[in-house]
C-alpha cells in the first residue's frame, strides 16, 4: 500500500502543477486583452454590445466578467468531474476506499460558492449605485412625455416639475419624434406619461426605465460617448399600438447640440433644426408604420381583402 501511496504522489503533484500552470496562462491571456475584446471575439455572450454611454460600458465590463468568472469555474468543475470518471472508474470486483467526513473538501465546498457570491454581489451592487447615480447640477435636462402611442421631448430649464420648457418635438403617425442630445455631457431624462404605463428604452444604452403616469416622475442620467442614430422604443406593453412607438435618438457633438438648441428656441421645427447642424431631418434608422388609423380598423385590409377576393 506504501508502495502504491509513494508511486501516485509524483502524478498528484504533476497534475496540480499542470492546473496551476493551465490557470496562470489563463489569467496571463485575459490580461492581454481587454473585456471588450474579449467580449467581441465570442457576440458579447449574448449581450447586445459595449452600448454608447459611460453607464453602459461598466454594465457591459460587469457582464463579460462575469460570465468569464463562471466559464472559468464550469470548466474547473467539469475538469473534476471526468478526471473522477477516469481515474475511479471500476477496475475490478474489490471495493475502492472508502472516504466520509473529509473536513477540508467539506470546507473547500461551502466557502469557496460563497466568496463566489459574495465577489459577484459586491460588484453588482457598485455597477448598479453607479448607473442609478444622480448628479447635483447635470448639463442637460430632458423630459420624456409618452402618451398613447407616441413621444414627445421637452429641454428643459431646471430639475423636477416645475421647471419650463425652452423647447420641445413631438411624433406623430407620419414622422417619427428625434430625440437630440449631446455627447460627453450628464443628460437627465425625467419621465412621466399622460396616459399608461409606457417604457424609454435604447437598446444602445443597455438601460430602460418605466415611465409611470400621475406624480411619478422617473429619473435616470447618462454620458453618452458616441456620436450616431439610434432607434428608442416602447419596452411595456401599453395598447394596440404599442409596437409602433419608436423614435429616434441623435448623439452629437455639445456645439451642434447647441446650434440645435438655439434654433429650437428661435421658433424653428426639429426638421429645420436637424438640418440647421447638417444632419438628416427625418429618422433613417426607422420609420412610421401604416397604423390604418382613417378609413380601416386595426389588422383590417380593404374592401377586396375582406370579401375574400
Amino acid at each position: 500500500m506504501g508502495a502504491r501511496s509513494s508511486a501516485t504522489r509524483p502524478r498528484a503533484i504533476g497534475r496540480a502543477a499542470g492546473l496551476g500552470l493551465g490557470g496562470v496562462l489563463l489569467l496571463a491571456m485575459l490580461a492581454g486583452c481587454s473585456v471588450e475584446d474579449v467580449g467581441s471575439k465570442f457576440g458579447h455572450f449574448g449581450w447586445p454590445g459595449p452600448g454608447v454611454s459611460l453607464q453602459a460600458h461598466k454594465m457591459y465590463d460587469l457582464w463579460i466578467a462575469s460570465v468569464i468568472a463562471a466559464l472559468i469555474v464550469g470548466v474547473g468543475v467539469w475538469g473534476l468531474i471526468f478526471w473522477c470518471i477516469i481515474r475511479y472508474r471500476k477496475r475490478g470486483e474489490e471495493l475502492p476506499v472508502q472516504t466520509r467526513f473529509n473536513m477540508p473538501m467539506e470546507v473547500l465546498y461551502t466557502v469557496t460558492p460563497v466568496l463566489i457570491v459574495a465577489v459577484l454581489f459586491y460588484y453588482t451592487a457598485i455597477v448598479q449605485t453607479d448607473v442609478d447615480k444622480l448628479s447635483k447640477n447635470p448639463d442637460q435636462i430632458v423630459e420624456i412625455k409618452a402618451f398613447k402611442w407616441n413621444w414627445q421631448f421637452n429641454y428643459r430649464d431646471g430639475m423636477g416639475k416645475d421647471a419650463h420648457t425652452v423647447a420641445s418635438t413631438v411624433g406623430s403617425s407620419d414622422v417619427i419624434p428625434i430625440l437630440v442630445v449631446p455627447t460627453h455631457e450628464k443628460i437627465r431624462f425625467e419621465e412621466t406619461s399622460a396616459d399608461v404605463i409606457h417604457s424609454f428604452w435604447v437598446p444602445e444604452l443597455l438601460f430602460k426605465r418605466d415611465v409611470m403616469p400621475g406624480s411619478i416622475r422617473n429619473v435616470f442620467e447618462v454620458t453618452l460617448d458616441k456620436e450616431g442614430r439610434y432607434v428608442g422604443r416602447c419596452a411595456e406593453l401599453c395598447g394596440t399600438y404599442h409596437a409602433f412607438m419608436n423614435f429616434e435618438m441623435v448623439a452629437t457633438t455639445p456645439d451642434k447640440f447647441d446650434q440645435f438648441l438655439a434654433a429650437k428656441k428661435a421658433g424653428k421645427s426639429t426638421q429645420d433644426a436637424l438640418s440647421a447642424i447638417g444632419e438628416n431631418p427625418y429618422a433613417t434608422k426607422t420609420q412610421p408604420f401604416d397604423t390604418r388609423r382613417g378609413t380601416h380598423s386595426w389588422n383590417q385590409g380593404d374592401s377586396n381583402v375582406a370579401a375574400g377576393k
